[in-house]
């Protein structure tokens, strides 16, 4: 379970109803990019930075695992990121076997966030999408990005009702 693995730093700046406001440190990403819109199609992109993380990289190195996924849509494609362990630099990375897996610094950033359990599924996510920057506009803060899903627990291991997973949007400022 997610517990296990090391997670992106944050601090709380705010709590509201339904959601708080995190300022996240930054991170090392490794990302792919798979083509359409539909967060389930995109197990071909987990198996690629899977691959990644387990040894299909120029050195053979094996990298911890981390939690969580991170799945957003971008430019008609769905991207997805695993963050690399923080004892890594940029230069102490391994270049990747697979061309469409990029290493990149992902900026620290204000983010509003939603917890929830169980399935994660598209029609889900997107309800929760609307609801997360519903309740952001509420308050009077301004989404400044596309909202991600992050999931943290194995999906094909995890019970749904033991499942977390987060849906998270980028704020201004």
């Amino acid at each position: 379970m997610a517990e296990n693995y090391e997670q992106p730093e944050y601090e709380i700046l705010a709590q509201h109803s339904g959601f708080e406001v995190r300022r996240y440190s930054d991170t090392i990403q490794a990302r792919v990019r798979t083509e359409g819109r539909n967060w389930r199609g995109s197990s071909g992109g987990f198996r690629r930075i899977a691959g990644y993380i387990f040894g299909r990289n120029e050195r053979k190195l094996s990298i911890a695992m981390t939690a969580p996924v991170h799945i957003w849509h971008e430019e008609g494609g769905t991207m997805m990121a695993f963050t690399m362990p923080s004892e890594y630099s940029m230069e102490e990375l391994p270049r990747p076997d697979d061309d469409g897996v990029h290493l990149v610094v992902s900026e620290g950033q204000t983010l509003a966030a939603l917890p929830f359990t169980g399935l994660s599924g598209p029609r889900k996510s997107q309800r929760l999408k609307h609801r997360l920057s519903s309740m952001v506009r509420d308050k009077g803060l301004n989404p400044s990005g596309p909202a991600m899903l992050a999931v943290y627990d194995d999906p094909t291991s995890t019970l749904p009702f033991m499942r977390r997973n987060e849906i998270l949007l980028p704020l201004e400022g």
